[in-house]
């Protein structure tokens, strides 16, 4: 998440600063948000692989991960942190591939590094029995060949020209990138914190129940997981929806602005139907996808699934409002925004509620800080 974090920082940020000065007319100025922006993403890559990799135990001890994997966890990470960089740059160069018009360009970066890395999980993994380092490598070498295709495409630019002097980091220049990117960067931290938390909460009330410490942690990752399929799209429909926003708003294309957050907006909503129909009637189901289970197992998923996730149907406002406020330089609204379910809400809930509920008192954090910002979101 971290290293999702400093893409969208970056990526989100240089892309919309970029977007709203051409829309500006403002074209000799522009070049520099992308130049500092892919000067940030490579340089806080390598920076975040160095801490990792001086510091991984502690790091995985502070994630919750339990004393019986921990050894393998940290054989694992200690490969793939290799990935970081070009996992960073990977992610925050389809930001401003899409800001340059080229959508279907920023799919191809990361279309083709996830399908080499399945190629390569299959082979290293049943084909040459390499286990767990296969799959780590696999995944490193298919975000080192999506990295070297997004750095291919940024040093031929079509809108305009990068030169040496756009990559010098300038304070001016990473204020703005910062102050419109960090509402996706905060929120991606934010999960991070609220996770850590939930693991080790999860961990403790479930020693105290008659679930155990591992049944809760996996189905939390089980349905964070799937909850994250659900979630990618409506991501996607906000970031999607970003390079329209700011060039259209920069060039005072209100109308065209307004236009493009509704229908964000309005997909979003019938996803969101969906998904929360989906979580709500067939959750046994989901499970049984990932394997099978004890009865407790699938007891405490469907619950998880129906409680924690009770309000996916209106999930998509916050993310999509919050981009569209950063998208057209409101960035203290979109950065308020993002920190409204996270922080304010979900983080005390879900420390508070278990309490007075124990290990169902998690569950119950999840709707009720999904409910609560909604009045900031509509008043906005």
């Amino acid at each position: 998440m971290l290293c999702t974090s400093l893409a969208l920082l970056f990526g989100i940020g240089g892309a919309a600063s970029f977007n709203l000065h051409m829309g500006a007319g403002r074209k000799e100025e522009a070049p520099y948000y992308i130049g500092n922006s892919i000067t940030m993403l490579l340089s806080l890559g390598f920076l975040l692989l160095l801490i990792t990799e001086l510091f991984l135990n502690p790091l995985l001890v502070l994630f919750g991960s339990p004393a019986d994997v921990l050894p393998l966890a940290e054989q694992y990470v200690r490969v793939t942190a290799v990935g970081f960089p070009f996992l960073i740059l990977t992610i925050g160069s389809g930001h401003l591939i899409r800001a340059d018009g080229n959508p279907k360009m920023a799919m191809f970066v990361t279309v083709s590094g996830a399908v080499i890395n399945i190629v390569l999980d299959a082979l290293f993994v049943f084909g040459f029995q390499w286990g767990m380092y296969g799959a780590a490598w696999a995944t490193v070498i298919g975000q080192i060949i999506s990295a070297a295709i997004a750095i291919r495409y940024l040093m031929h630019y079509h809108t305009v020209t990068l030169e040496k002097q756009h990559f010098i980091p300038s304070g001016k220049v990473l204020a703005q990138i910062c102050s419109l990117g960090m509402s996706s960067g905060i929120n991606q931290i934010a999960m991070m914190i609220v996770q850590i938390v939930m693991n080790n909460l999860l961990k403790h009330y479930g020693a105290q129940s008659v679930y155990g410490e591992s049944i809760p942690i996996a189905c939390a990752g089980i349905v964070m997981k799937v909850n994250q399929l659900y979630f990618s799209i409506i991501i996607g429909l906000s970031q999607g929806s970003q390079p329209i926003e700011s060039f259209n708003y920069g060039a005072k294309q209100y109308k065209r602005v307004k236009d493009a957050f509704l229908l964000a907006a309005s997909v979003g909503a019938v996803v969101s139907i969906i998904s929360f129909s989906l979580f709500q009637l067939f959750p046994r189901q989901i499970l049984g996808l990932f394997g099978s289970g004890s009865e407790e197992y699938f007891e405490f998923g469907v619950n998880y699934f129906r409680a924690f996730l009770f309000f996916t149907w209106l999930n998509f406002l916050q993310p999509i409002s919050s981009m569209f406020f950063s998208s057209i330089g409101k960035a203290y609204k979109g950065t308020f925004l993002s920190l409204t379910r996270q922080i304010l809400f979900l983080l005390p809930l879900i420390v508070a509620l278990p309490h007075f509920f124990g290990i169902m008192g998690v569950l119950y954090a999840g709707p009720i800080a999904t409910f609560c910002p909604l009045q900031s979101v509509l008043a906005w």
